[in-house]
């Protein structure tokens, strides 16, 4: 199987390839550069294997949350490659493929739990909690945006081992401190990658989830920042 992934939904711009199992990826951190960076880096995957567009089986983007812009970069370019070679999308979450980073670079258990936080802006983060499960993660409840002050831990198991992951751990001094008590580590580096999507999409992929070109969009979770920009709105 071949599936090209992309990601501009925070600062980091990445493109990754996944091969039969083999991943391959182009990253850079580059706040402003995603326009100017994205399609080199798919352009150099693809001919350092020797393929092309027609080549691959599907696509997958991060779809949130994250950037307003960022978000919309990489769906444009995923819709436009769909559309123009008739491929399936998976649409990642963000907070996910973050989430699958920490499972990897910590080496955490089946069992242990993530906590991610996005810096959302605007006095807010986004925020997600994941278990680890066959060394995937495992959304628990769902993804919100809220004020550092507001994140909150599932009661279900007040012992378990808790991992804190994303940039939106830079505000932990603004969190409740029955969360951050919970938390034994915080790598607070991380940022969504597209070899993380890629393997997150494979796996979906093989489960039959994926979405035509017109159905592949963005996850703002805060609905009204996507609302207050278009035309003609205040």
């Amino acid at each position: 199987m071949k599936l090209l992934a992309l990601d501009t939904s925070s600062e980091g711009c990445s493109a990754a390839l996944w091969l039969d199992g083999q991943i391959s990826e182009r990253f850079e951190l580059a706040p402003r550069g995603h326009t100017r960076l994205l399609m080199p880096m798919v352009r150099e995957l693809l001919a350092e294997q020797g393929l092309s567009r027609n080549d691959l089986d599907a696509l997958a983007f991060a779809r949130g949350p994250g950037s307003f812009t960022g978000l919309r970069i990489a769906t444009g370019v995923i819709q436009g490659l769909a559309w123009g070679l008739n491929l399936p999308v998976v649409p990642v979450s963000s907070l996910s493929a973050v989430a699958l980073d920490a499972i990897e670079q910590h080496q955490l258990a089946d069992g242990e739990h993530i906590a991610v936080a996005f810096d959302a802006r605007m006095g807010e983060v986004y925020w997600g909690t994941f278990l680890c499960q066959q060394g995937l993660p495992v959304l628990i409840g769902e993804e919100r945006v809220c004020p550092p002050g507001a994140v909150s831990l599932p009661d279900s198991d007040v012992s378990a081992n808790w991992t804190g992951a994303g940039q939106g751990w830079t505000l932990k001094g603004d969190m409740p401190e029955v969360v951050v008590c919970r938390i034994r580590a915080v790598d607070d580096t991380l940022v969504p990658r597209a070899a993380m999507v890629a393997r997150l999409a494979e796996q979906d992929f093989r489960h039959g989830i994926a979405v035509p070109a017109e159905l592949a969009q963005p996850v703002y979770v805060r609905d009204e920042v996507a609302w207050k920009k278009l035309p003609g709105r205040a």
